[in-house]
């Protein structure tokens, strides 16, 4: 995984597991998910706020590894804001 990609697992809302990483690309986000290890990554054209804050969560901690710049938190969470808005953002 490269470096401005970060994975995380989880579940849908029906209970089906499911594998999802965000790739950074300038300053946008991409989504990606897939059920089993061997399917194809699907783009996530809309991820919900619970991607969003999985990814929030992670970027926080690689800030903190100084795997990540601290303004990017910033901006991901403007970004998020603008997709949800009234969202409780803080830790």
């Amino acid at each position: 995984m490269a470096k401005a990609e970060i994975s995380w697992k989880g579940r849908t809302e029906d209970g089906t597991k499911r594998e999802v990483y965000a790739q950074h690309v300038g300053n946008r986000w991409l989504f990606y998910c897939r059920e089993q290890r061997f399917d194809q990554w699907q783009p996530l054209r809309q991820p919900p706020l619970e991607d969003w804050l999985e990814l929030l969560d992670s970027v926080r901690r690689r800030i903190t590894r100084r795997l990540q710049k601290p303004e990017e938190e910033q901006r991901l969470k403007q970004s998020i804001l603008e997709r949800f808005p009234g969202t409780d953002l803080n830790p």
